[in-house]
């Protein structure tokens, strides 16, 4: 057999290489060893012959040599790689054979079945068994993790050890997960998997009925459908955590988030029906994960498999690993794509209370309960920050609203991460997901309200915190709906998308009427098989994998270069130019990507502004504030009523919860150590003793909103709550104890010197 390319040229750099004398002057010796343990060579220096060529000058001669390493580098590099994508390919293949099971590293058994429930569908829910030594709390907190379906399979809250569910394990909380399998049910409806989820949900109730209620986490897609879940069935869960959730799917910023404009230059919902038709009534994944790829086009063509040629000897497992998810295609039925395609991402129906099930059930996302925890990030051009946050302003139309509701609501947002640094970065699991679980206790404590989770590094000699036992400093800063239209440039070109929507139907109905019969009758079940197997994204594999004879031996070659590898200095000049390279088609498909996404907002400008078809269709939603129905508002006023009636009635603990709320809230920043040192006082104090955690908690609660809805007599009455002067200090000195970390600051001083006054306290 030949010798191959690379072991060739190893052999040929392993070789002597004859010495030339310098040609410079030099009088110095040149010294030279051939393994390290000979005794240096002196090699003379010759006199030139007359009519002799002149020597090779030196450093010419290392230039050549330098570039033979980087020969011999690139050549072994170019092997590895194009045998990590044979092992991609291959890795693909076996997945499918597989039926593609979630790409967990964590163990687990499959507990109940979505085929099996009275609506069918392919969700099913998993409990993560706990490895061996790791102690998992029956009565803490389960947590029930639902991953995104939108082209892509499930696995990515926990195909890492440090993940959601590797930190929530290690918290010793009972852990869930719901997937689901590649293909869905026959006539399986988007709403059969909410009734689904909903009975995962109570059947993890039924298996922890001494724990508090679950925390659910959507990751992504998967957030606006816990989101609908837990408007349309309050009681069933605790906390819920939306992570990278686009809810408001006309917001972003102009020039920045062009992906929003696709449906409209689309012309609408038509063209996932299309899509649909061709695929025999079911939807193929791979075009959602087709439409991401686009999106950056930089990191798609090139950063990604550059990063991998690059650095050969350390990316490939993690490269390999990551693709088994993100190359695993799932589908959806006819009805489930259309209901999200039309419903959601071009009519923008939920934010407005217009999303509507067959069976006559609207979500309201005003009727959420439970505490909600958003999670975005500045750096994710799919689901920005405003798309994850700008519901809020259209669900409730002030401040008010979210203290009427009796809502907390906190979010969060990370300076740079990219969408799927969200899910996957071991960093963020570790920072962000670990504050989070560790502080969902202390967050249902929290009075109504909005607020912003500030996560900032401890010092690397500090501590770590004594609530959550992180290195971080985690406070809770009170915030307004004015803060999240801060974040936004402006709204106003959301004025544009109703005319998308009215597009929409148009161009839907006339498919539906005249095209959509036709592409039905020409599509059999074999035609839909052969075009998804012909999908680009499916097709690398087979070109890269062992399907293809003619990779047979890349995997020979590979390991070959693997044996005698002979990795290049990065100082080496040749693998800089090959840099410089890189840097230059970065910034080449940067420019047309730039260009691309400016297009694409000028053309959805230009035809659905007030110049094109915005300026002649109607609008077709008369308001997006969601309102309360009247049933809900009556009882609302009805609470309120009954808070202010109590003003002035109570004792000890009522004046001193109330103190307490004053106090703890004098600077908008509301910091856990306070609710932790709060429940070990109601263990300790002889005051409090009479009262339980949970009790303390409610008075805490209704003395919010006494104090909210009554403010001047609230405070004055409590002069009648502590009658006696050593009450009165009693409760201040508790207070301060609980609150007070060192010296107060200037609005908490401000407080402390009202009640002084109000409780004639010298």
């Amino acid at each position: 057999m030949a010798t191959p390319p690379t072991e060739a040229i190893t052999q040929t750099m392993q070789s002597p290489v004859p010495s030339a004398p310098p040609t410079n002057g030099a009088t110095a010796p040149l010294t030279g060893s051939t393994n390290g343990t000979q005794a240096p060579t002196v090699v003379p220096q010759a006199e030139p012959s007359q009519g002799s060529r002149p020597m090779m000058a030196l450093p010419f001669f290392n230039l050549m040599r330098e570039f033979w390493d980087y020969y011999i580098d690139a050549t072994q590099r170019t092997v590895m790689f194009y045998d990590v994508l044979r092992q991609r390919g291959n890795q693909f293949f076996e997945h499918v054979a597989a039926d593609q099971p979630p790409v967990l590293v964590f163990e687990y058994e499959k507990i109940m079945d979505g085929k099996d429930l009275k609506y069918p569908c392919n969700y099913f829910m998993l409990r993560i068994i706990p490895a061996e030594g790791q102690e998992i709390d029956p009565t803490k907190r389960p947590y029930v993790i639902i991953d995104p379906r939108a082209g892509h399979g499930p696995g990515i809250g926990g195909f890492k050890e440090s993940s959601q569910i590797g930190i929530a394990l290690g918290n010793g909380h009972p852990v869930y997960f719901v997937g689901f399998r590649p293909f869905p049910e026959p006539g399986q409806k988007l709403e059969y998997v909410t009734f689904a989820e909903a009975e995962f949900l109570r059947e993890v109730k039924r298996r922890h009925p001494d724990a508090p209620k679950p925390v659910v986490i959507g990751n992504c897609q998967a957030g606006w459908a816990v989101a609908m879940l837990a408007s349309l069935e309050p009681d069933l869960m605790g906390p819920i955590i939306m992570n990278g959730a686009p809810l408001s799917y006309w917001g972003g910023k102009e020039g920045k988030d062009p992906m929003r404009y696709l449906g409209g230059l689309n012309g609408g919902s038509w063209a996932a029906s299309y899509a649909s038709d061709l695929g025999d009534g079911i939807f193929d994944g791979a075009n959602l994960v087709a439409n991401f790829e686009n999106l950056n086009p930089t990191n798609t063509l090139w950063s990604k498999q550059y990063n991998v040629y690059a650095n050969i000897d350390t990316e490939p497992a993690r490269y390999l690993e990551f693709e088994k998810w993100w190359q695993g295609f799932f589908f959806m039925t006819r009805d489930e794509m259309e209901f999200i395609v039309n419903n959601l991402f071009v009519s923008n129906k939920l934010e407005a209370a217009q999303l509507q099930f067959e069976n006559g059930r609207t979500v309201s996302l005003r009727d959420i309960t439970a505490p909600i925890v958003i999670f975005a990030s500045h750096g994710d051009n799919i689901t920005p920050p405003q798309q994850a946050l700008n519901w809020l302003l259209d669900v409730y139309k002030s401040d008010q609203d979210i203290l009427d509701d009796r809502q907390v609501i906190v979010y969060t947002v990370h300076k740079n991460i990219g969408h799927l640094g969200i899910f996957v970065s071991g960093k963020v699991a570790q920072r962000e997901y670990a504050s989070m679980f560790s502080t969902l206790d202390f967050i249902e404590a929290l009075p109504p309200g909005l607020y912003e989770m500030i996560i900032e590094d401890k010092a690397p000699d500090a501590p770590p915190d004594e609530v959550t036992n992180l290195r971080y400093d985690i406070r809770f800063e009170e915030r307004s709906l004015d803060d999240i239209r801060k974040m936004d440039d402006t709204r106003e070109d959301e004025e544009l998308f109703p005319a998308v929507s009215t597009i929409s139907k148009l161009n839907k109905l006339n498919y539906k009427l005249f095209f959509s019969p036709f592409v039905r009758l020409m599509t059999t079940p074999q035609m839909a098989a052969l075009r998804r197997e012909m999908h680009p994204n499916r097709l690398q594999h087979y070109i890269f994998s062992d399907k293809n004879p003619f990779m047979w031996p890349v995997a020979l070659w590979a390991e070959m270069a693997r044996e005698s590898r002979r990795p290049v200095d990065k100082a080496n000049p040749y693998w800089q130019m090959q840099e410089v390279y890189s840097d230059q088609i970065k910034t080449i498909l940067d420019a047309y990507t730039a260009v691309r996404d400016t297009s694409m907002e000028v053309m959805f400008k230009s035809i659905y502004g007030p110049t094109g078809l915005g300026g002649i269709l109607p609008e077709p939603f008369t308001t997006r504030k969601v309102e309360h129905d009247p049933e809900v508002q009556a009882r609302i006023d009805a609470e309120n009523a009954r808070l202010v009636a109590m003003t002035e009635t109570g004792g000890f603990v009522e004046g001193f919860a109330r103190i307490f709320m004053l106090l703890s809230r004098a600077d908008r920043d509301v910091e856990p150590q306070a609710f932790i040192r709060l429940r070990e006082v109601t263990q300790n104090h002889p005051r409090l003793s009479e009262v339980s955690y949970a009790e303390l908690r409610q008075r805490n609660f209704e003395q919010f909103y006494i104090l909210h809805l009554n403010y001047d007599p609230a405070v004055r009455a409590l002069t009648k709550l502590l009658p006696t002067e050593q009450d009165r200090r009693d409760a201040l000195e508790l207070a301060k104890q609980i609150v007070l970390l060192g010296e107060p600051n200037a609005d908490e001083q401000k407080v402390l010197d009202m009640l002084h006054h109000v409780l004639e306290l010298n």
